[in-house]
């Protein structure tokens, strides 16, 4: 079953059991999903629907913050539901461990011991992560490894 599919059944699941929040965070879901296929004429893949998700779940981490720093908790709770809703739907993160495994890994493969060739290990790393780890942590992570390597070399 695509991920859109079961938004969509999740959808109707929330409407039978009158769970508004649900119910409204998953409209608006549903909405940007289909008016980026509008746009891509044509029906999006899972992981275009999870980059979307991300996006959400990254808009909602964004209104959080603004809330709080205003002294609204309660808007605040509201989007913190709204992105517990929405990470449901996206594949489980990669541990620290896994990811800097794959970092090890890339590094190797490129043969990259230098902070200024960050971008080839970048390539090599973020399609094997995303949708699975934040794209400034792996940044961070693959910084302070070269940085390491870079180091010993001195």
């Amino acid at each position: 079953m695509s991920l859109k599919t079961r938004i969509l059944q999740d959808m109707k699941e929330a409407m039978k059991a009158r769970d508004s929040l649900r119910l409204s965070t998953l409209r608006l879901l549903v909405s940007e999903i289909k008016n980026r296929e509008i746009d891509a004429k044509d029906e999006l893949k899972n992981d275009e629907v999870v980059a979307l998700i991300q996006k959400a779940v990254k808009q909602r981490q964004d209104s959080i913050s603004q809330y709080e720093k205003g002294g609204r908790q309660d808007l605040a709770d509201k989007e913190k539901e709204e992105k517990e809703i929405l990470k449901a739907y996206l594949p489980e993160e990669l541990s620290q461990e896994e990811l800097l495994a794959i970092i090890e890994e890339a590094i190797s493969a490129t043969g990259v011991s230098s902070p200024r060739e960050m971008g080839k290990v970048m390539k090599e790393v973020m399609p094997k992560v995303r949708g699975r780890a934040d794209g400034k942590l792996v940044n961070e992570l693959v910084r302070e490894r070269l940085m390491g390597a870079h180091d010993e070399k001195h």
